[in-house]
Order: structure tokens, then C-alpha cells, then sequence
């Protein structure tokens, strides 16, 4: 991670150097002087000097008015390293007592936040190389290792280990790069309880689709054989009588349907 003793142009000329290397729409260099997260980047650097040297006002000063010309928030506090690029960037919140290392990539809406009111270090640590993709949430003390990425949308609150992948809500690692070779291996049998937790209701409603079935087979059973006894009750009465039974009155042979014999 880079020191604030480093030779400031320097780390300038690092920071356009690190957008060439990232974005692919950087055509020249008019154009990268354009882009609103070199502006935030610089106005935090010297916001970060002057805080550094206890200037009150000041350093919060820049900061509202970078916030306010970029759509990126940086606390003045924040420790930066050199190379550091922010993509678009709307959205950007870095809070207080974050530390970014050389060569870091955030996307917009990345939040760089805390877990709570408590004082001390209480924003993410981020070592150098790490890519933070779009809308990820960073929050707490915690760190994430060397090389490490985080896809758009995760949210992080537990360490992540250096050259690995996390994605997710909560972020989880689903790969692991080897940094020398650059060959990726995917991690297996990842905890999912959302994904077991729809399994289980999948087979419970197979269970109980399974015995409505056998409810409605018995059903239509017994009503085939309540309409079987019928028709048979009605051949035995028009055996008797041409008279409809139950409607009381008597047949041909003196009785009324229904009564004794």
C-alpha cells in the first residue's frame, strides 16, 4: 500500500494511468482529464494532505464540493493508495476510516461503509488489485485480500481471502484464482440455504400434490360406485311399478315407494 510520503505527481500520473489500463473508452488524454472520478480522486488527495496536517473545515469543505461536482463521496480521512480508479462513479461512498490500497477498480454505487456508531476503525480495509464491481456494499472492519473480486450487487461482511471471487447476499466465494498462473478453479458445495430452502418447498408441494391425487382417485371411486347402486335402485323400482319411487304416490300394485310392503 502506498504511503502519503510518495511524491504526489507521481501518484497522479499513476491514477490516468490506471484508467488507460481500465477503461477501453479512454482514447486520450483530454479525455481522461474529464473524467468526474480523476476529479474526486485529486480533490480528495489534497483534502486527505489537509486533513492529515489537522486543518480544520477545510478538508470537509472540498469534500462537500467534490460530492457535490462528482456524485462521490469521500471522507477526507480516508487512506488511498496510488493507481486508483473509479468508474463513472455516481454513487461512490467512502467512509472515514477506509484504506485502499495501489491499483484498486470500484464501480458506481460501490459503498465503502460501517457497521455501526462505534469509533475506530470501522470501514473496510482493501488491499492492492482488488476490483469492487456495481452497487457493492463493503461494510465494516474487514478486510479484502490481495487481488480479490467482488461481483456487482454483493454484499460483504466477513474477510475476504486474497485472489478469490465473492458474490452474492450475503457475499460468498465461488472462485479462487491462482495470482502466478492466472487459472481459476471454482469453488464447490457452496452453502445455499435459499437454494434448500426452495428444494424443500418444491418437495412438499410434490407430497401434496402426490396425495391430492390419491384423494381424488378414491373419491372418484366411491362416486362411481354410489351412481352404480343408484341405477340399480331405479331398475328394481321400475321392476315393480312404472311410478317413480319416493314421489309418493302408490302404484299398481297398492303401495306408496318407499313404504313397508
Amino acid at each position: 500500500m502506498s504511503r502519503n510520503t510518495d511524491n504526489l505527481l507521481c501518484i497522479v500520473c499513476d491514477d490516468i494511468r490506471a484508467i488507460f489500463r481500465n477503461d477501453p473508452a479512454a482514447r486520450n488524454l483530454a479525455e481522461v482529464l474529464l473524467y468526474p472520478g480523476l476529479h474526486a480522486i485529486l480533490l480528495h488527495r489534497l483534502a486527505h494532505a489537509l486533513w492529515r496536517r489537522r486543518v480544520p473545515f477545510i478538508p470537509r469543505l472540498i469534500s462537500q464540493i467534490s460530492r457535490f461536482l462528482t456524485g462521490i463521496e469521500i471522507h477526507p480521512g480516508a487512506v488511498i493508495g496510488r493507481g486508483f480508479f473509479i468508474d463513472h462513479g455516481m454513487g461512490v461512498v467512502i467512509g472515514e476510516t477506509t484504506e485502499i490500497g495501489d491499483w484498486v477498480t470500484l464501480y458506481q454505487g460501490v459503498t465503502l461503509g460501517g457497521t455501526g456508531k462505534q469509533r475506530g476503525k470501522r470501514h473496510p480495509t482493501v488491499r492492492d488489485n482488488v476490483v469492487i464491481g456495481v452497487g457493492a456494499i463493503v461494510l465494516g472492519a474487514i478486510t479484502i485480500g490481495e487481488g480479490a473480486r467482488i461481483g456487482g450487487g454483493a454484499v460483504v461482511v466477513k474477510d475476504v481471502p486474497p485472489h478469490t471471487t465473492a458474490v452474492g447476499v450475503p457475499a460468498r466465494i465461488v472462485a479462487q484464482r491462482d495470482p502466478h498462473t492466472g487459472e481459476t478453479r471454482r469453488v464447490e458445495h457452496l452453502p445455499d440455504p435459499e437454494g434448500e430452502m426452495l428444494r424443500s418447498l418444491r418437495a412438499k408441494v410434490l407430497e401434496l400434490e402426490e396425495r391430492l391425487t390419491e384423494l381424488e382417485i378414491a373419491t372418484n371411486h366411491h362416486l362411481t360406485h354410489h351412481v352404480e347402486d343408484d341405477a340399480l335402485l331405479e331398475q328394481c323400482w321400475s321392476a315393480l311399478g312404472d311410478d317413480t319411487p319416493g314421489n309418493g304416490t302408490p302404484g299398481e300394485h297398492g303401495y306408496v315407494a318407499g313404504d313397508g310392503i
